[in-house]
């Protein structure tokens, strides 16, 4: 019996549905990484979640000639694998919706942690512009060569008696 069409919606419908729980993961895994400031590792994740990216777009492109068709016009092999895909396209939906979601938290938390460290730059440059004020006017040390020697001073100390 030929494979209908409809068993390779599914497939693809499962595939994106797997692909967004995925995607929710790493959003999840992205906004402790932001909160804590571990640029490193969220780096690293960003990589990941790119590549999680490229498979969503690419699923996406392979469902697009199903967006054209009557969906009450489909073959299915029964009504409860039409409801399984149903369910998971809802899925889907929720999911999608979720990852947006995270993503608008995860970049108004960089926005802010770009903002706080832009303030704490902005209040460190008068101390450093201070401190090169300081600098430039500061004389330099004499050096104890350069004190003039007075008699007596090393040799004991200073006569208090008078003759």
């Amino acid at each position: 019996m030929p494979t209908l069409p409809t068993e390779h919606l599914f497939e693809l419908i499962h595939r994106k549905r797997q692909v967004l729980v995925q995607l929710r993961e790493v959003g999840q895994r992205q906004s402790e990484l932001i909160s804590g400031g571990e640029v490193t590792t969220l780096l690293s994740l960003l990589a990941a979640k790119q590549r999680l990216l490229a498979a969503l777009q690419l699923t996406e492109g392979q469902l697009a000639p199903y967006r054209d068709e009557d969906p009450a016009a489909r073959v299915w092999s029964s009504p409860a694998r039409r409801n399984e895909c149903a369910t998971e396209s809802a899925e889907c939906r929720q999911l999608l919706a979720e990852v947006v979601q995270l993503e608008r938290e995860c970049e108004a938390a960089m926005l802010a942690r770009r903002d706080a460290t832009a303030a704490q730059l902005q209040q460190a440059q008068p101390a450093r512009a201070a401190a090169g004020a300081y600098a430039q006017n500061r004389r330099p040390a004499l050096p104890l060569s350069a004190l003039p020697e007075f008699p007596g001073a090393l040799s004991g100390g200073l006569n208090l008696v008078s003759d």
